[in-house]
């Protein structure tokens, strides 16, 4: 694996923002070991990268969602609940990245902690997020991803590429708008690059 965050010139700004604070009025988000995240940034080459990613779950608006429908989309995967302070910072980032994109990328939420998706859909509701979160409070939703990407902070955001496999990984809050939006940009190239 090679970080091309440091050939694109972005290490100095991921040094910069380490380390970050994550949730850190906790000490994890359960027993499974979710922790805060320090503001690491992993990109993850074609050929380093593990299978598609299998999600789908009830939302918190009461819908469902299967991650199986963006397949050829890039998708922005982003952990959260409504008492984390980092989560509610960067989540205007969030909605500023998925309003830019468009349709060229779709954006899902993993909320893994709110006592109820109403709770939930309030927090959404008045920070004006318009993609969908998956409510999972049991966890069982991050079970969805392998090994090393499997997101053990909270936020914890995960770039997929077309395919649905995991590009990137940022562990705690995201560090700039621009850090993401590279990220999804490097996963669109290497899904055009890659074979078929």
């Amino acid at each position: 694996m090679r970080s091309r965050l440091a050939a694109r010139g972005l290490a100095p700004v991921v040094a910069l923002v380490l380390p970050l604070a994550g949730c850190s009025s906790l000490s994890g988000t359960n027993d499974a070991g979710y922790v805060p995240g320090d503001g690491q940034v992993v990109e993850y080459e074609v050929g380093d990268r593990e299978g598609p990613i299998e999600l789908s779950g009830e939302t918190v608006d009461g819908g469902t969602y299967d991650l199986a429908d963006q397949r050829g989309k890039v998708v922005v995967v982003n952990v959260w609940w409504s008492g984390c302070g980092p989560c509610i910072k960067e989540m205007p980032m969030l909605t500023e990245a998925d309003a830019e994109t468009g349709d060229d990328v779709a954006f899902v939420g993993i909320n893994i902690r709110d006592n109820s998706a109403a709770d939930a859909q309030v927090f959404e509701d008045r920070l004006g997020v318009d993609y969908p979160s998956i409510y999972a409070p049991d966890g069982q939703a991050l079970l969805a991803f392998p090994g090393r990407t499997s997101p053990k902070a909270t936020p914890s955001t995960l770039v997929l590429d077309a395919e649905g496999r995991v590009a990137s990984v940022i562990s705690g809050e995201i560090p700039s708008k621009t850090t993401l939006l590279t990220l999804v940009e490097s996963a669109q190239e290497s899904t055009q690059e890659s074979p078929s």
